[in-house]
């Protein structure tokens, strides 16, 4: 073969590597041609297809009302195309050109996906027809035949790959094989089938079914520990085009199509894809408080806006915080079918170097010096868990699993995080893959105060070992309330069980410093404590810091507060208040200080989540020991209201108000308004110049509410003055 032809041959074909005899079939959007007539050999030239059986018509049942996506629990999907569950029968029924004769007539179907269908990986998948079905694996036989129609239950395997098919009918004859034509509209989607136990996604119940599957709204809890907060999340899982979006999610990771029946891969890759960081994912993250050319992730009010952004722009989203990530994440795992829901930990360890403990450094004055100080305490963060089997770990580890499209720290070189299982994490057996170390420590860290002396040596004011993971929480099933599940997590604080986990986890490989406990003498006989009053952002308010001298001596204590305005990742923006004052400490006795914190000194640096971090830190002079504390403080935003007018009737105009009142003695400028209810109104959004001081603003928008049933609206108030402002309404959807 000559040099010239060579290269003519290689341009068409796609480029290989020296392992593999095809390249890899990573996109579930291509696809390969199927010859409508493979030939045997010559073809006689009296050779009439139309001789033999021909396919007239394929009837897939896939409306909503229909038998499929009834039984298959895949009513809710806004597509025109098949829906179902694997491991479990749905029916077809073909129209042929004459009736069947089972004796002659031979037929079988073929399943495709991908460029590159190969039977060996699950992509070309040929079903001959048979007279049983086994449970879970692929198979088909005839349940009805009338005049030329035959009706057929088709099983798809319990492990098969989680995509789009395309289905062809091929049937046999003398001088070669006949093929139906390709046809989009019979494209079959296959998706993990909790309600089927030979599923690795198979979840027993079936309220928590409904809810971790099904529901297309939660709950996300925000705040901090002292004051939780709660706002609404739209997951629009089966909202129209999300369900290709999640599947491009999969082809923009380059997941192998053969992997994707698997749920522990598919997590693996979605916790990268979720985020932006070294993969152009799908939310860019800012924590800066500058939001310049795009929407702050306050403002989002669902999932379902970013999803469609993505999908058609190719580009990363902008942008997000640890809510969004988790609640894109949550729409993804819901809408392929795994069991998902959104976990928030309050208090929550950001340890960057993974040594279960979080070094804050003060200076010689007791302030936290934020130069050398790298580890961080967030709020509040969250994450995702999704449910399932975990055959590559021993026996016990299967069930919850924590899964992070947050970027934090790499693993395996890419910003990702899960699925790690939540009951290794408990017991501290954090060898176990993926990413166990860093969610323990996310969980479990101390913080240790410590103070460096004018000679160098590091002296160790306080070990805090309650402070992190105080609480960790989701929404409850069926309901709007929360459900505590810091037990999942977690022993009894101080129990002898969490020693043994912890000492496990050590054993393990979870770097935790020594701390040379001669050095560490704390003042054991006054305690200090720090209280906080609730308050309305754009209000004053006062903290209080109680001294309790538990002695027989006289004590008198210099202290320091410094009151900061932070991120909720717990990073300081700046310091905003500084005050020291001196306490006597009278014998067996308590001594409040109340120190008033004005509007004033706070409005015009606050960020989004109107959050302060308070640092008391107070020297007992005679012993020269310290007392050291922490508390975050979020203020109250207020918040929108939602009201309709007349009758709440599916395919019938109705009316949603909006109206919110501005509450601080400012005029709000370059207001944003978002309004989204999943099966009753798209996102709206609208935009206001300026809201005086004291007024309110009403906004009134029509809608044609798509699904009976009980419906959530969701409202979003975004301005650089304010944001984190939403409102919420159930409504009840009458059927027509």
């Amino acid at each position: 073969m000559s040099e010239t032809t060579n290269t003519n041959e290689e341009k068409k074909k796609p480029p290989l590597n020296g392992r593999r005899a095809l390249p890899p079939n990573n996109s579930n959007d291509e696809e390969n041609e199927v010859p409508e007539m493979e030939a045997f050999g010559l073809i006689p030239r009296g050779f009439n297809p139309k001789d033999y059986l021909c396919v007239v018509d394929i009837h897939m049942f896939k409306e909503p009302h229909e038998i499929n996506k009834q039984q298959h629990h895949t009513d809710k999907y806004y597509s025109p195309k098949l829906i179902v569950r694997r491991g479990q029968p749905f029916q077809i029924q073909i129209d042929f050109n004459r009736p069947y004769k089972p004796e002659t007539d031979r037929f079988w179907l073929e399943y495709l996906i991908g460029r590159y269908p190969q039977q060996n990986k699950g992509t070309y998948i040929p079903i001959l027809i048979g007279d049983v079905l086994k449970p879970g694996e692929w198979g088909a036989k005839i349940t009805h035949k009338e005049n030329n129609s035959i009706r057929l239950s088709i099983m798809s395997s319990a492990t098969c790959i989680v995509g789009k098919f395309r289905l062809y009918i091929a049937v046999w004859t003398p001088f070669g094989i006949l093929r139906t034509q390709r046809n989009s509209a019979i494209d079959t989607y296959i998706l993990f089938n909790p309600w089927c136990q030979q599923d690795a996604v198979y979840l027993d119940d079936e309220k928590e079914r409904e809810e971790y599957v099904l529901n297309d709204v939660g709950i996300v809890f925000h705040g901090n520990i002292n004051d939780l907060k709660v706002r609404s999340w739209s997951y629009g899982q089966f909202e129209e085009n999300i369900l290709d979006a999640c599947l491009f999610l999969m082809d923009k990771a380059e997941l192998e199509l053969s992997g994707r029946g698997n749920p522990i891969k598919i997590c693996r890759v979605a916790s990268a894809v979720i985020n932006s960081r070294d993969d152009n994912g799908v939310i860019a993250g800012s924590w800066d408080n500058t939001y310049t050319y795009g929407v702050p992730p306050s403002a989002w009010t669902g999932s379902v806006d970013i999803l469609l952004e993505y999908y058609s722009s190719k580009q990363p989203v902008r942008y997000g915080q640890c809510w969004v990530f988790a609640g894109v994440f949550n729409t993804f795992l819901r809408c392929l079918g795994i069991p998902a829901r959104l976990i928030t930990n309050y208090s929550s360890a950001h340890d960057n170097n993974a040594n279960l403990q979080l070094d804050f450094f003060l200076d010689d004055e007791g302030k936290l010096d934020t130069k050398i100080t790298k580890d961080s305490v967030w709020n509040y963060h969250c994450w995702n868990e999704a449910w399932m089997t975990r055959p590559d770990l021993p026996v016990g580890f299967g069930g919850w699993q924590v899964v992070d499209g947050t970027p934090q720290e790499t693993s395996d070189g890419m910003y990702r995080c899960g699925p790690a299982s939540v009951q290794a994490i408990k017991h501290g057996h954090v060898c176990f893959p993926f990413d166990a170390p860093f969610v323990y420590a996310e969980v479990n860290s101390d913080i240790v105060y410590s103070r460096r002396e004018k000679n160098g040596t590091q002296v160790i004011e306080k070990i805090d070992t309650t402070h992190i993971g105080q609480l960790i929480v989701t929404k409850e099933v069926g309901g709007d309330g929360m459900m505590e599940i810091t037990e999942e997590y977690k022993f009894q604080e101080g129990s002898a069980e969490e020693r043994l986990a912890l000492e496990t986890a050590v054993m393990y490989g979870v770097k935790k410093q020594t701390t040379q406990d001669t050095r560490y003498q704390p003042q054991m006989d006054v305690d200090m404590d720090f209280q906080m009053q609730k308050a309305v952002l754009g209000s004053d308010f006062k903290v209080t810091i109680t001294f309790r001298n538990r002695s027989h001596n006289y004590y008198t204590a210099t202290a320091y507060l410094s009151g900061n305005i932070v991120f909720y990742t717990g990073v300081t923006k700046m310091e905003f208040k500084k005050h020291t004052f001196s306490a006597q400490l009278k014998p067996s006795s308590s001594s409040p200080f109340d120190v008033v914190i004005k509007s004033s000194e706070y409005m015009s640096d606050l960020l989004d989540q109107a959050s302060f971090h308070f640092f008391v830190t107070a020297r007992i002079n005679e012993t020269g020991k310290i007392l050291a504390t922490q508390k975050a403080m979020v203020l109250e935003i207020p918040a929108l209201r939602i009201k309709t007018k007349g009758e709440m009737v599916a395919d019938k105009e109705m009316s949603v108000i909006v109206e919110f009142t501005n509450p601080l003695k400012q005029t709000l400028e370059n207001v944003t308004l978002r309004l989204e209810g999943p099966g009753v109104l798209r996102t709206m959004k609208k935009e206001f110049r300026q809201i005086p001081a004291n007024s309110t603003l009403t906004w009134e928008l029509k809608c044609i509410p798509k699904r009976p049933g009980l419906r959530k609206l969701i409202a979003s108030l975004n301005c650089n003055a304010l944001r984190h402002v939403y409102g919420e309404l159930n409504i009840q959807i009458q059927k027509p």
